[in-house]
């Protein structure tokens, strides 16, 4: 068994206490878009072996019978159970996020010690099929499953990559053992997470690897530069609060290693990082990584916020908006040196 890494401290970039009081959008978007155009440049051109998706379930009118709350669009397969957006906007931070975790990696779509070749894989809340498609593409003879809620994903997918529309939380229809299941960011969306690991247990094949990667959702700083009173923790305490009262943790990382021992999985390693908010780290790849973060709160407060605050909490929508334009002002405030785990 692993213990996790001992992180070393960030060192703040000093151009970012020199410099003005608070950030813009526009500065936020140009430090993004510039770091992902050079992350990904090589990444434009869709292959000419790709096919058209293929769902293992035909996808019948009620699945694409979205529901549209307050202007943004959700899912309609199992309505409900998931409170946060499928529309545009929220593919766009999911497409962020992936981002992130990939950086935050080194680079690596995974961590298990495992050889893709010839595996058979599941991604569990694929969302977009973004990291099922790198997979495929990385590794022609793997079969990569996404399972997820919503068929929002590539219409042109590896001939290897298909996708599930299912609620990974009732029992599961494949009798097929994987090799490696692969599991991020579903915070919020699942109500009993121990079944869920026993599932996965069940259905890997001896000597089978899953992964979980999930962040800690209060953030906190080294430097005490996080205050209490900043209206994003309040935020992100209210957005654990609703979940909670639906049953759904929001923080599951802390309890992911007691989790998956008591599945019965052995040999279980767990890694932590600093995941910084905000471009103030004087190192390149993490001020690239918290300008996405940042990004990422900034863009999609709203989409985490909308309907848990409204229909859990009995917030008013002009409520919700004016915390979440506070919220984004908080971001973007210099001097707050935050990160999550």
């Amino acid at each position: 068994m692993e213990a996790p890494h001992v992180l070393d401290r960030l060192e703040i970039d000093s151009a970012s206490i020199d410099a003005d009081s608070s950030y813009g959008d526009e500065m936020y978007e140009s430090e993004t878009s510039h770091a992902r155009t050079n992350l990904f440049r090589t990444n434009l051109l869709i292959p000419r072996s790709y096919l058209r998706s293929t769902y293992t379930k035909s996808l019948s009118a009620s699945v694409l019978a979205y529901e549209w709350i307050y202007g943004r669009r959700y899912h309609s397969y199992g309505a409900g159970t998931y409170k946060f957006p499928n529309d545009e906007r929220e593919q766009a931070r999911l497409d962020l996020c992936h981002d992130i975790y990939y950086l935050l990696l080194g680079q690596q779509l995974f961590l298990a010690p495992i050889n893709p070749d010839g595996m058979r894989i599941l991604d569990i809340g694929t969302g977009i099929g973004k990291w099922p498609i790198q997979m495929g593409d990385l590794y022609p003879s793997a079969e990569v499953i996404g399972t997820d809620l919503s068929p929002i994903q590539p219409h042109l997918v590896p001939p290897n990559v298909r996708f599930i529309i299912d609620d990974v939380e009732q029992q599961w229809d494949d009798n097929q053992a994987y090799d490696y299941i692969h599991c991020r960011y579903i915070a919020g969306s699942i109500r009993d997470w121990p079944a869920l690991m026993r599932q996965c247990y069940q259905h890997l094949k001896p000597g089978g690897w899953v992964e979980l990667q999930e962040s800690c959702i209060y953030p906190y700083s080294e430097d005490d530069s996080l205050k209490p009173g900043n209206k994003w923790v309040e935020m992100l305490e209210l957005l654990a609060q609703a979940c909670a009262l639906i049953g759904r943790t929001m923080d599951p990382g802390p309890y992911l290693k007691r989790f998956v021992e008591g599945a019965g999985f052995d040999n279980v390693a767990q890694h932590v990082y600093k995941l910084p908010v905000g471009s103030w780290p004087k190192d390149g790849r993490m001020k690239v990584i918290g300008s996405f973060m940042a990004m990422h709160y900034i863009d999609g407060v709203e989409g985490l916020t909308l309907r848990p605050f409204t229909e859990t909490l009995g917030w008013s929508r002009p409520d919700v908006e004016a915390l979440n334009e506070q919220v984004r002002q908080a971001i973007r405030t210099r001097g707050v040196h935050a990160m999550h785990d």
